[in-house]
């Protein structure tokens, strides 16, 4: 079979295309990385994200993870039917996550060490002098 006519001209460098501006621009829409260590090791690219959060545990949506009920029906005249809970393949996600939050947080309110040093210097020379001190 005869190929395309105009199909088969080589291929040329193309001078005027801004090679930074492509890079940047192809980056731009590549997928961002995913911060969180945990999640990131346990995603899987072939699935959507609702899919990989759904088999780790994670909802995408707070509104449809945790449905509110309807304050005019009673709840005695309707018996109320259970949502088929999604299955939670990769549950180590979500227990590393839980153990990650539950370790004390480090205290950063204090000073840095050479400006403790420092204070401790003046204190130990000058004593409560502050203004020979200052």
């Amino acid at each position: 079979m005869p190929k395309a006519k105009g199909k088969t001209r080589r291929q040329k460098f193309g001078y005027n295309v801004n090679r930074k501006r492509l890079n940047r621009n192809a980056r731009r829409k590549a997928a961002p990385r995913i911060e969180c260590s945990h999640i990131r090791h346990a995603w899987d690219h072939a699935k959507s994200v609702r899919q990989n959060l759904a088999e780790m545990g994670l909802a995408m949506d707070p509104n449809k993870a945790v449905p509110l009920r309807k304050r005019k029906i009673k709840a005695m005249d309707i018996d109320v039917e259970e949502r088929p809970k999604e299955l939670v393949r990769k549950p180590y996600v979500l227990n590393d996550l839980e153990a990650e939050a539950s370790l004390p947080e480090k205290k950063g309110n204090t000073l840095s060490r050479d400006l403790i040093d420092y204070v401790r210097y003046m204190v130990e020379n000058h004593g409560e002098d502050y203004k020979v001190s200052g």
